[in-house]
């Protein structure tokens, strides 16, 4: 198995445990990116910290755009007492649709598999314009432009 398979392998995994962790159904791209801010390789955090993203920071920020959502809704979580989702009984198999999609986009970004790289797959993700991601990251300030940026930067041979 290639090392970036294993990559890939190990971030859906630990995505699969926090969509475990979180009650949901599938594993989404929020808990992809969940993920690579616990387990990814070195050069993808060093990228989020670089934008105060570490995996506490990523789960603060989705818990805002969570309530934040909630709320545009009409639902205040503060005044309803909602208990926090529980675990669910089994740990979800499937990638959720925002999930195939940060993958799609991320392999997309390269002309051959061999090529392919672990910031690959959170370009992936960052690159959504809408959804979860998108939201958590505005709300968190983040500037998505300048982490994208960074990122490529990683990508260029010189880094390499």
């Amino acid at each position: 198995m290639a090392a970036i398979d294993e990559y890939i392998n190990t971030i859906i995994e630990q995505g699969r445990r926090d969509a475990h962790h979180d009650g949901s159904a599938a594993i989404e791209a929020h808990h992809l990116l969940l993920a690579i801010a616990a387990e990814g390789e070195n050069a993808t955090r060093q990228v989020l910290t670089s934008a105060g993203l570490d995996h506490r920071a990523i789960r603060d920020a989705l818990d805002r755009e969570f309530e934040h959502s909630l709320n545009a809704a009409g639902v205040s979580l503060a005044a309803s007492g909602l208990p926090r989702p529980s675990k669910a009984a089994k740990p979800p198999t499937q990638l959720g649709a925002s999930a195939k999609l940060a993958l799609e986009r991320g392999f997309a970004s390269v002309d051959r598999k061999k090529d392919l790289r672990p910031a690959h797959l959170l370009l992936g993700i960052l690159q959504a314009r809408v959804g979860t991601v998108p939201r958590a990251l505005a709300l968190a300030e983040v500037d998505r432009a300048e982490l994208m940026a960074r990122l490529l930067r990683t990508l260029t041979p010189e880094s390499e």
